[in-house]
Formats: structure tokens, C-alpha cells, sequence
């Protein structure tokens, strides 16, 4: 049962509380994707190769791969709301520290970053699911969702121009003002929230460190708790499900992250468009996921669990191959482009959500995903960069990105398909 402490600060301070989450979102993509408009600047001014320059916007996602038993562990020490606040701290020094110095403070500051980060992308659904009631927990989980992608967006848009009035360091580490927003407006809601008591809601109901560790290897049974026998569901690691869908978010996020990191230069060097105008026309990329973010589960409930997946996949396919044949129309294939990588997500974790058996096992399957997934994407825009600096063109890093993307495509129906098999 709910705790009452639980609903009386859900029923008291409801929009206040999705206010907070969707601020803590805005930071949570953001000032990764912040560098990537600017990313030419900052090879020059710290003189980087294209390769270092790609292994500087990939060290916070390469943190979401290691850092997540760091993450469960400052949850489980100092309670789910005041793990919030650490993120955003976290968020806010390490924005400040990558724009104070030279390459060592640029490497660290995204190193905070990304531990951070990766606090809170631990933290919000265990917030939400446990404080949301659950009448509203899939409309603040989509707006929560939309607003990474907003954050992303804005960063893209504006970086490029602030950039020429102040210096790419000022332009980036002035997004540090969507977190001290955030800071304002979650610190109100815990200032209310323990005035009606809920400050005993602290306890986290998420999984261990050692659980995270192992993706939840105890066998559990319906009910969530330690079983064996009939009835028990199957480990994570022994789901064949959750190694499908590894293998799906690896090649979904992959794709992510390349594109994102080099989309402007990319633009900049097959068009011969300005920094600004990359900027912005890369912005479509992320406002379109938006669409797909909330598109795929209104498509799930009209049609069988393969078509968002075809869909989806298809349309990510057509960002890679559109630059390749028809870079002309770049406009198209971001737009369709950022459809996917926003419905992608959706699809994986909504496999996880209907399938796993049990809460735990879900959680387990979760950290898995992403922590496998995660860790393969973190490869993506240095190699990409690397590609792109051995053939002075960006052909082959588009090929791969073709490549990257098809197998999505195809693990994605094949995980849906092994999804209702598991039935």
C-alpha cells in the first residue's frame, strides 16, 4: 500500500513536483549535447585532434555505463530527494569546471558531469514511480522524456550564436542557469513536502549496489521478494530478452550519440552551411524526438508491439542513408531522424516495462540494458571523429552510422518478437 506520507505530498503539491522533474530534465542531455555546436572552437582553443575532441562529448555517456553502482549508492545513502539535489550540484561544478581551464579541466568537468548525470537518470523514475500517483505516472514519465529533448534542442540552437558574442566558454557553462532553476524549484517542493510529513518517504525502493552490479542475478518470485521453484521469474542475465535488447539500445544509442557530437560539423562540411545555421538546423534533430518520444505509445495501443518497432527503426535508417544519397534535404532525414531516436528509447524500455515478471527483475534488466548499451555508445563519436580525420570526408563515419542504424532496426522486431514469445 501507499505510503501516507506518499500521497498526502502528491495530492499537495502535484504540480510542483512535475515542475521539478521536468527542470531536473533539462539538464540531464543538455550540457552534453551543449559542446557539440561549438565543437570546432574547442579543438582549436585546446588544440584537440577530431578524436580527442570525440572522446571529450563522450565521457559523460561512457560514465552512464560506470558509474550507475556510484549512483545507486549516493540514493541509497542520503534518500531519493537529496540525491536530486547532488545531481544538479554535480551538474552545475562541472559545468563551471569544463569551461575554467585547459584540457585537464575540460576532461574533468565532463567527468562530473556525467556521474551526475547518471545520478540522475537513477534518481527521476524511482521519484516518479514512487511519488507520482499512478493515474499520472505515464504523463509525467512523457513530459519527462520531452523535456531531455527540449533541453538538447535549446543547447543546440543557441550555443552556436551565444558563442560569437562571448566565447564558447561563457556560452557553455552559461546553461549552468537551467540548473540553478531547477535547484529553486525542487528546493521548494522538498521545503513543502516536509511540511506535510513526507520527509519518511526517503527511503528508496530502488535496487542495491549489488544488485545493480549483478542485474539482479537472486532469483525473485511474483511478489518481488526472494523465491525459488514454480513461479520464480528468470535472472535478467539468464532472459534472453534482456541480451536482445542490449544489443538494440547499444546500436540505438550509438547512433544517438554519434549524430548528435558531429551532426553541425557534418552539416557545416557537406553543405558548406555556418556554425549557427548547423546549429539550428542539427536543433530539428532533437525537438523532433518529441514526437516519436510520445508518437510510439499511441502506435503501440493501435497495433501490435512490431510496427513502432518497424516504424521507428525504419525512420532511423532514413537519417544516415538520406546524407549519404540526398544530403540536399538534410532537413527531412533530421526531422525523420529525430522521430526515431525519441521513439527508440520508448520502444526498448517499453519492452522491458510489459515483459519483465517482476519489479525487480525489470530493474535488473534495465541496468543491463543500459549500462551494456552505454558503454558501447561512449565509442561512437571518437571513432566516428577518428573516421572522419583518416578519410578527410565524412562517408565512411555516415556508412557506419547506416550500418549502426539497420541493426537497430532489425534487433528491435526481433525483440518484440522474442518479447511475445517469453509470454
Amino acid at each position: 500500500m501507499t505510503p501516507p506520507s506518499r500521497d498526502a505530498a502528491a495530492r499537495a503539491f502535484p504540480w510542483l513536483l512535475t515542475a521539478g522533474i521536468m527542470l531536473v530534465a533539462l539538464n540531464l542531455r543538455a550540457p552534453i549535447v551543449a559542446l557539440a555546436p561549438v565543437l570546432e572552437r574547442i579543438e582549436a582553443d585546446l588544440g584537440l585532434t577530431p578524436a580527442t575532441a570525440g572522446l571529450l562529448t563522450t565521457l559523460a555517456v561512457l560514465c552512464f555505463a560506470l558509474a550507475t553502482p556510484v549512483a545507486a549508492l549516493v540514493i541509497r545513502l542520503s534518500g531519493a530527494e537529496r540525491a536530486v539535489l547532488i545531481a544538479l550540484l554535480g551538474v552545475l561544478a562541472g559545468t563551471v569546471l569544463r569551461s575554467a581551464g585547459g584540457v585537464p579541466a575540460a576532461f574533468a568537468g565532463m567527468l562530473v558531469i556525467g556521474v551526475s548525470i547518471t545520478i540522475g537518470n537513477v534518481v527521476i523514475p524511482v521519484v516518479i514511480r514512487r511519488d507520482v500517483p499512478p493515474e499520472r505516472a505515464a504523463l509525467v514519465t512523457g513530459v519527462y522524456t520531452a523535456m531531455l529533448n527540449v533541453g538538447t534542442m535549446i543547447t543546440s540552437l543557441a550555443t552556436a550564436p551565444l558563442a560569437d558574442l562571448v566565447g564558447w566558454r561563457i556560452a557553455t557553462a552559461a546553461w549552468g542557469v537551467f540548473v540553478l532553476a531547477a535547484l529553486v524549484v525542487w528546493g521548494a517542493y522538498l521545503r513543502r513536502r516536509r511540511r506535510v510529513g513526507a520527509a519518511a518517504a526517503d527511503s528508496d525502493p530502488s535496487l542495491t549496489t549489488t544488485e545493480l552490479l549483478t542485474g539482479g542475478i537472486a532469483v525473485i518470485d511474483d511478489r518481488g521478494g526472494p523465491g525459488s521453484g514454480p513461479g520464480a521469474s528468470v535472472s535478467a542475465w539468464r532472459n534472453p530478452l534482456t541480451w536482445v535488447l542490449t544489443a538494440a539500445f547499444a546500436a540505438q544509442a550509438w547512433g544517438y550519440y554519434g549524430v548528435t557530437s558531429w551532426l553541425p560539423t557534418m552539416l557545416a562540411d557537406l553543405r558548406g552551411i555556418g556554425e549557427i545555421a548547423a546549429g539550428a538546423a542539427s536543433s530539428i534533430f532533437q525537438v523532433a524526438a518529441i514526437i516519436g518520444a510520445l508518437g510510439v505509445p499511441l502506435l503501440g495501443a493501435r497495433a501490435p508491439q512490431w510496427v513502432p518497432a518497424a516504424v521507428v527503426g525504419s525512420l532511423w535508417v532514413s537519417l544516415p542513408v538520406g546524407l549519404l544519397l540526398a544530403p540536399e534535404a538534410y532537413l527531412v532525414w533530421e526531422f525523420l531522424g529525430g522521430i526515431a531516436q525519441g521513439g527508440g528509447f520508448v520502444v526498448i524500455f517499453t519492452l522491458i516495462v510489459r515483459h519483465a515478471r517482476t519489479d525487480r527483475e525489470a530493474g535488473g534488466m534495465s541496468a543491463i540494458v543500459q549500462g551494456g548499451g552505454y558503454l558501447i555508445a561512449a565509442l561512437s563519436p571518437p571513432v566516428l571523429g577518428a573516421l572522419h580525420e583518416a578519410t578527410s570526408g565524412w562517408t565512411l563515419p555516415i556508412a557506419v552510422l547506416v550500418g549502426s542504424t539497420t541493426t537497430f532496426l532489425v534487433l528491435a522486431v526481433t525483440a518484440t518478437r522474442v518479447a511475445e514469445r517469453r509470454r
